[in-house]
């Protein structure tokens, strides 16, 4: 019987026993639907086969005694699972021993990253991110998208739940069980190796963000571009704006989990392991610096454009009165002359129509060169 058909008959929702006595039942069909992506014990850092039972494998790895077809007696089992849900999680819970607070967030997901420690185990929540290529940044352009991975970290199991279409665990799976070495360490290297993998996805992404950041700075102070004149950017300032601080409140809650998990010892974490967390705070933190000061450039930024608008209008209002000014002299003029007075200037003389005109566009031109020198116009 398969790993992953014992996880399908935990599952079932009806089954409400202690972990010491529970009941795995027989295996549902293979065909079933399941949240359980992977299953696997590993014993000294080697994954063992798959056809080992979840009570087999429970049982042993607490025991330490070695389990058929698996040696050696440094073992923990390793259950990753895609959005599960209450009843679907309900057995492993159980089986685990695990918080009703930390599994009710584990399945609701929608979490701050946090650390949070229990008895017997530790319960960290990780938001994943993911860069979303465009061609063109605009101003409903989805930039980051975020996930969840939650892990549960006991002395003799590992069990992740992650929440969303990215940030799969399967690669990492891989990377580890090729290093035995590292993987003997415990469930302590497999939280680590989440953490790390995390954290450099984050990087990534910053340099990604780094480069939609530089191509709206350069648009906003390029000279002679119209649309940005005229504050035309605003809307992909502001899109940005809310996708970097999607980004910041994935990172910056995190900083605080990791410095724990690097400082302060604790029982579930290998101290050889404690040391590779300060790496991961640090980069936690360099993330953080990076992603707060693209929030406080993007500010700028948006000042910056709405400052050139109100600059533009400001020159737009200029030029409307000074053509208001110019234009007020002719009207004024035939307002006098239509008033039809037998009496006026230069009413009956031939020449005087054209002398009035000529007198207008004189005067018209003279305003409008002040105008011009005083950069009005």
């Amino acid at each position: 019987m398969s790993m992953i058909r014992d996880l399908r008959a935990v599952v079932r929702p009806t089954l409400r026993k202690s972990p010491a006595s529970y009941d795995y039942g027989p295996a549902q069909d293979p065909a079933a639907t399941s949240a359980v992506v992977d299953c696997a014990v590993y014993r000294d850092g080697v994954r063992c086969s798959d056809s080992i039972s979840l009570r087999d494998a429970l049982d042993n790895v607490r025991d330490g005694r070695p389990a058929e077809n698996c040696d050696g007696s440094n073992g923990f089992v390793w259950i990753g699972l895609h959005e599960p849900t209450e009843q679907e999680f309900a057995g492993i819970a159980e089986a685990f021993g695990l918080h009703p607070l930390a599994v009710e967030d584990a399945v609701h997901a929608h979490q701050r990253p946090k650390l949070e420690r229990y008895d017997d185990s530790l319960f960290t929540v990780f938001k994943t991110i993911r860069y979303v290529e465009h061609a063109e940044l605009t101003a409903t352009s989805e930039v980051v998208e975020s996930g969840e991975v939650m892990v549960f970290t006991g002395r003799y199991f590992v069990i992740t739940v992650r929440h969303g279409g990215h940030g799969s665990l399967r690669a990492l799976r891989h990377r580890l069980e090729d290093d035995p070495e590292l993987l003997a360490k415990g469930p302590s290297a497999v939280l680590h190796a989440i953490a790390d993998q995390v954290v450099d996805d984050y990087l990534a992404v910053t340099e990604a963000v780094q480069d939609d950041i530089d191509e709206v700075e350069i648009d906003v102070f390029s000279a002679g571009n119209g649309k940005t004149s005229r504050g035309g950017d605003a809307g992909r300032i502001y899109q940005l704006k809310r996708e970097v601080l999607e980004f910041k409140r994935a990172v910056s809650p995190l900083l605080r989990p990791m410095q724990m998990l690097g400082e302060r010892p604790m029982r579930l974490i290998d101290p050889e392991i404690q040391k590779y967390f300060r790496d991961v705070a640090d980069h936690v933190a360099r993330v953080h610096e990076q992603v707060t000061g693209f929030d406080d450039l993007l500010n700028s930024i948006l000042q910056a454009n709405l400052a050139q608008a109100t600059v533009v209008q400001n020159e737009d209002m200029r030029k409307i009165t000074a053509w208001a000014a110019i234009l007020a002299v002719p009207t004024m003029i035939t307002g006098v002359y239509g008033m039809n007075f037998k009496h006026m200037p230069e009413l009956g003389w031939r020449y005087g129509y054209p002398v009035v005109l000529a007198a207008i566009l004189a005067i018209c031109f003279a305003i409008h060169r002040g105008f011009r020198r005083n950069g009005w116009l």
